[in-house]
């Protein structure tokens, strides 16, 4: 599967056969389930390796070998074994493991998570009350041993790490949580903090937003937070025209990427963009493998 976010990447699926999850959220792709706490229904280790080495001579230039599952991967009884197998074949290819982070305050896990080369920890609420409405988690899952469990692990882990926050319309875009959310993650150094809505349906009668609410919200986080708008499968587009110093104000305030100034701005704005980055006022920075552009005066700061 080529990722837009990861390169070409080969998945593992950990619960292929039913939906195993400590969280039954809003906004999940697949039915309704009953959050569990571990995993009844699992495959043998020696099966996937085995699998995973003949699709290796398959596709031996894949980027990413990324564990996942109908359900959280981390509940996953032989994930460390699994983990050390994996990297005793792997040769250059690097490991990912998508989780909702529910499991990152058990101390086998924390230590397991450390092994993968990058780690992407769901984050879509901070305050209680929020999270428990929209991720619906197995009884006994505290948000606040969730953010100081990422908080020691992005201290710790020597990875590549990254974060994802799924924005439900009316529940985690508002005011008052974007600020909670954004006070959190000044204390996580992470590569990129991706932000994304639903798009496909969701389990139940919930809404995205737009893209231009999702870039209404990525406003709102401080400028040198590393967030990238991850949904644009079915982005709305909000076409409008800017002036030059409108375009430098809004890349000032985020940096884009050109897929996302392509729904924002209209043909005129594009041109005029293109003479900025021509005059050298507008500059391209790469970040784990996002083109973004940003004010060259402002360049050294953003690096900052």
């Amino acid at each position: 599967m080529n990722s837009r976010r990861f390169g070409t990447s080969l998945g593992i699926d950990l619960s292929p056969s039913i939906k195993q999850c400590n969280f039954d959220c809003l906004y999940c792709e697949l039915a309704p389930a009953y959050p569990v706490t571990s995993q009844t229904v699992h495959v043998g280790v020696d099966e996937i390796i085995e699998e995973l080495k003949a699709a290796l001579k398959v596709h031996p230039d894949i980027d990413d070998i990324t564990v996942t599952a109908n359900g959280e991967p981390t509940l996953y009884p032989e994930l460390d074994t699994l983990i050390e197998r994996i990297d005793a074949i792997k040769g250059e290819t690097k490991t990912l493991i998508l989780t909702n982070s529910a499991t990152i305050d058990d101390p086998d896990t924390f230590r397991t998570l450390l092994k993968f080369d990058q780690v992407k920890l769901s984050l879509d609420a901070v305050s209680p009350e929020v999270f428990k409405k929209i991720d619906r988690p197995a009884e006994g899952i505290d948000i606040a041993a969730i953010i100081e469990g990422i908080k020691a692990f992005s201290q710790q882990y020597k990875g590549d790490l990254y974060l994802e926050i799924l924005f439900v319309h009316g529940l985690n875009d508002t005011d008052d949580e974007i600020a909670a959310l954004n006070s959190v993650l000044r204390d996580i150094p992470c590569k990129r903090i991706d932000l994304g809505t639903i798009d496909r349906p969701p389990a139940y009668p919930v809404q995205g937003l737009s893209y231009s609410e999702l870039h209404a919200a990525a406003a709102k986080f401080d400028a040198d937070l590393p967030i990238h708008i991850a949904s644009r499968t079915h982005a709305e587009s909000c076409q409008s025209r800017y002036s030059d110093e409108e375009i430098v104000n809004t890349l000032d305030k985020r940096p884009l990427s050109m897929e996302d100034m392509e729904l924002l701005f209209d043909e005129a704005t594009i041109k005029r963009l293109q003479k900025l980055i021509e005059s050298g006022k507008i500059v391209s920075e790469n970040s784990s493998g996002i083109t973004f552009y940003l004010p060259a005066e402002n360049l050294h700061r953003k690096r900052q």
